[in-house]
């Protein structure tokens, strides 16, 4: 596979002990990124089919033997798998995302207000330009858990139009009062959101947690890395209610 340049995805052992590939097996790696999963398993003689959103990510993958691409939402994989021995989800953005100023997810490097991994629908952009100040507060609120989200909303709307990312969170430090010595830039938890918001990161998830679960065997394996409490909480509540270790009511 001539991914380039080589990307090593956090938890690496851990997913590929977990998933514990066999030769011949089916793998599904349900965000492909940089490849880093798909490499583990691929060597280890599995059959991989990846998925992933962004044609970036596609377009850099190379090809291999044993591997099938798929530029498409995870929560699609039922659509192109009928039964697979493993799966894996890497969630939230790509580290090959952020860190591309063009793509418009940092708030650390001036881009285009953009934030859409698949690169097609409504952008960050047209969201804080159009969208009411309570819509953009309750966003902002909901997906990055700020407890000042209405005064941020307020700020935002009145400096519309904005364009960059630079300038959005120019905005936000400037409402939440940002000294350059603090030690979290107060744009992180707006920034999340908006990611969040304009990819519908949490429904996918939960439909990927579902199509995975369609598609695995009896005995497959299903691993998930998490990066925030949202993403956590979910996978955590599907994964106790699948097990039937959430309590249940009691008959008296």
């Amino acid at each position: 596979m001539t991914v380039a340049p080589p990307h090593i995805p956090v938890l690496l052992d851990e997913v590929v002990a977990a998933l514990a590939p066999s030769p011949g097996e089916l793998m599904v790696d349900a965000t492909f990124g940089g490849g880093g999963y798909t490499r583990a398993l691929l060597a280890r003689g599995a059959r991989v089919v990846a998925f992933d959103r962004d044609p970036d990510a596609i377009a850099a993958a190379g090809s291999a033997d044993g591997l099938t691409l798929v530029e498409a939402e995870f929560s699609r994989l039922a659509d192109h798998v009928d039964a697979a021995d493993g799966v894996t989800m890497d969630v939230g953005v790509s580290s090959m995302q952020v860190d591309r100023g063009e793509r418009g997810f940092s708030f650390q490097a001036d881009g285009p207000l953009d934030m859409r991994m698949s690169q097609a629908g409504e952008s960050a952009a047209d969201f804080v330009n159009t969208a009411d100040e309570a819509a953009i507060a309750d966003v902002i609120f909901r997906y990055g858990e700020e407890p000042k989200s209405r005064r941020i909303a307020r700020a935002i709307v009145a400096a519309r139009p904005l364009s960059r990312t630079g300038e959005l969170a120019t905005v936000v430090r400037r409402a939440l009062g940002w000294r350059p010595h603090d030690k979290k830039d107060p744009a992180t938890r707006t920034f999340q959101a908006l990611r969040i918001h304009v990819n519908r990161e949490l429904d996918e998830l939960a439909d990927g947690l579902l199509a995975a679960e369609q598609v695995l065997r009896p005995g497959g394996r299903l691993a998930v890395v998490t990066f925030h409490s949202l993403e956590d909480r979910l996978v955590k509540r599907f994964l106790r209610d699948r097990s039937g270790a959430a309590p249940g009511g009691s008959r008296h």
